[in-house]
């Protein structure tokens, strides 16, 4: 994108902006000059540069846009790894293999649990595969596991959300 922009060929974000003016003003006459399929990548590069990740901005975005990231994500060992809160795996069993199968389990470790809902993903161990399964905190809008609070995503998404209910 940089060699697009007419910038030298180094390592860095499109869109840093130093208060440079000049620079600035140099950036947009060569946007002005690019074709529309162009500006359009350089664009989409600059919003994932520049929007946060569970901002009101992103919830907002996803929302109006309707974005189904389960099209583009799968859970892999990262996201198995961080999950260690045990009310927060019986409510994803729950959302997997049905809530008479995390009250069963309610009981058991995360480990347990986690097993389960691998084996749900993958359609093992007698499980039915679920395919394109995405965590609550992962979906438009987003939603919470708990009633405990403090999960800032949807917060943010509660701060916004008024803004965007049509009458």
């Amino acid at each position: 994108m940089l060699a697009l922009l007419g910038q030298a060929d180094e390592e860095g974000a499109i869109a840093g902006g130093n208060g440079d003016a000049f620079a600035l003003a140099a950036v947009f006459a060569r946007l002005l000059a690019l074709c529309d399929d162009d500006v359009m990548r350089v664009l989409s590069l600059v919003m994932a540069e520049t929007l946060e990740a569970g901002s009101a901005v992103v919830e907002a975005l996803g929302n109006h846009l309707g974005i189904d990231i389960g099209a583009w994500w799968q859970p892999d060992d990262a996201f198995f790894d961080l999950l260690r809160d045990k009310e927060i795996a019986n409510a994803k069993l729950a959302d997997l293999a049905g809530k008479p199968v995390a009250d069963g389990n309610v009981a058991e470790k995360v480990k347990t649990q986690k097993k389960i809902i691998r084996d749900c993903l993958a359609g093992e161990n007698g499980r039915e595969k679920i395919d394109n399964w995405l965590p609550n905190w992962m979906k438009f809008p987003v939603e919470s596991y708990t009633k405990r609070g403090g999960f800032r995503t949807a917060d943010q998404w509660a701060s916004v959300q008024p803004l965007f209910v049509r009458q």
